[in-house]
């Protein structure tokens, strides 16, 4: 049988999954054309929209709701220090550890002028960003211990209040979701796949292949890391430390970083695999994935889509660098894939370069040759992932990228939606939604541009990353990924609505 045939439901089902799903079938869907979905990286919505007017932000947080506790759930006198400093390594001005000793236990500014006053345009340390250690820092909700199970120390309460990125300008006229989370618990390589698939990769048979140092120790909660023997107890007395924690679940499901099989790919080709593939006996190489996307879906409904990689030529020519253009190849969901393995027909339709600071992507804007459904993936630099970019320079480009898409001959019949894969460690104080085993985690920015958004407007609507799939399933009446029936299922299970399909941020 037919992979895609295996996901039509049947017409019980079918009306069961209708009753979960928004109002986007109500509306008249045919006025949008193309849809752009622009990725961007690591920030909560507390980090860079907490004081972003009409939304739910850090002026309804009290000190009791942002306290923060130690790993034995006892309150914090004060946040631990910033370990190794607030900047990364090598970007001036230095912000040492030393400066960032005796925080206060509560969410401060980094930009403030009269604390750090550390621009958005110089890049901050990076914070872990892990599938096990984001539901433990979430902690049932309560997100209270984001300090205690952080690499970072105080840094996961750190936001933005002082600064006016282009963004907010975009936002303020169009719709920003203050309620939009990200599909998976952890880091960029598994929502990249929430984005495309809602599905969780896996390396079956993972404890007899080069990757069984990578199954992690979990304690039989399934959420718990197991601690090292030598695990300081406090948070004040250093970052925690654990038995294993890695990329693999004890079942085999990659949940934190592993490589693509395909170049580019992090991890070298041999002569034995050629080339155009990446050696398959190195632990962290993720063999070729089988699920279907949502990129198969449109295909097979004659629907043309891609996905635009900044840098991704230069990547395979070997010209990646730090910082420019830092191309990150877990980054690239779709090069996980077999169907779109080197040499197929889709992957020459639908993996396209970007173009070094995205000039091939905006090149297709200005020509109006965009696909019906467009991805697009800054490159590292841009993309504004602490450790390696700065919020102020993806800011910057993002802007000039939903700028030159206002112009673009597409625009009228155009949604774009512009979010991040994930909270990158920050603190964000909204309780995620209860669902499945994988997700949603923390709540994440969210803007929603086009002629037919609400304009001016906060939408409080309920979504996640797979709120887009939902969106682009509902437009082309796509077969229903599995993901999608499975989160709303959960939800429902826990008594939550289920998630939304951005309707509600449209006026049409």
């Amino acid at each position: 049988m037919h992979p895609l045939r295996t996901l039509l439901l049947t017409g019980a089902s079918l009306v069961a999954f209708a009753a979960t799903i928004s109002s986007a079938a109500a509306v008249d869907l045919d006025k949008i054309d193309t849809v752009v979905v622009i990725y961007a990286e690591n920030r909560s919505f507390d980090n860079i929209y907490g004081k972003f007017p009409g939304a739910r932000g850090l002026q309804e947080v009290t000190p009791q709701a942002a306290r923060q506790v130690d790993r034995d759930g006892k309150p914090l006198a004060e946040l631990p220090a910033i370990w190794e400093g607030l900047t990364a390594k090598g970007v001036t001005p230095v912000v040492t550890q030393a400066k960032t000793e005796h925080l206060p236990n509560a969410p401060f500014a980094i930009d403030d002028p009269k604390g750090f006053d550390t621009a958005d345009s110089v890049i901050t340390r990076d914070l872990w960003h892990r599938f096990y250690e984001e539901q433990m820092q979430i902690d049932g909700g309560r997100n209270d211990k984001f300090a205690a199970f952080a690499d970072s120390g105080g840094l996961v309460m750190g936001n933005y209040a002082h600064a006016q990125q282009q963004l907010w300008d975009v936002a303020k006229e169009y719709t920003l979701a203050d309620n939009f989370f990200q599909g998976a618990f952890g880091g960029s390589f598994l929502n990249h796949f929430e984005l495309i698939c809602a599905c969780i990769p896996r390396y079956p048979d993972a404890d007899n292949s080069p990757a069984k140092g990578l199954i992690s120790k979990v304690e039989p909660d399934g959420v718990t890391l197991t601690p090292a023997a030598n695990a300081p107890g406090s948070a004040m007395d250093g970052p925690p430390k654990f038995a294993n924690s890695s990329n693999l679940t004890p079942d085999f499901y990659a949940v934190n970083t592993m490589q693509p099989p395909y170049q580019p790919s992090g991890n070298p080709p041999t002569e034995q695999s050629g080339p155009a593939y990446a050696d398959p006996s190195v632990a962290t190489t993720l063999p070729p994935q089988h699920d279907v996307t949502i990129g198969d879906l449109l295909s097979a409904k004659g629907v043309d889509w891609a996905w635009y990689a900044g840098a991704w030529q230069a990547a395979l020519d070997g010209k990646n660098a730090k910082p420019v253009p830092n191309f990150q190849y877990h980054h690239q969901p779709f090069n996980y894939f077999a169907q779109f393995a080197p040499g197929t027909p889709a992957r020459a339709a639908h993996l396209r370069d970007g173009g070094m600071n995205g000039t091939a992507f905006i090149a297709d804007i200005d020509a109006g040759k965009l696909p019906a459904v467009t991805f697009y993936k800054p490159q590292g630099n841009l993309n504004q992932h602490a450790g390696y970019a700065s919020v102020a320079a993806g800011d910057a480009h993002i802007a000039d990228v939903i700028a030159h898409l206002q112009k673009s001959p597409q625009w009228g019949h155009m949604l774009v939606v512009l979010t991040y894969d994930e909270n990158g460690g920050f603190w964000d104080h909204v309780t995620p939604p209860q669902a499945d085993r994988w997700g949603p985690g923390s709540r994440i920015p969210a803007l929603i541009v086009s002629p037919f958004a609400r304009k001016g407007f906060v939408d409080h609507t309920q979504y996640d990353t797979t709120s887009i799939l939902r969106f682009i399933t509902e437009r082309w009446n796509l077969p229903v990924l599995p993901g999608l029936i499975e989160r709303d299922k959960a939800l429902a299970a826990h008594h939550q609505p289920p998630m939304g399909d951005l309707s509600g941020a449209l006026d049409l």
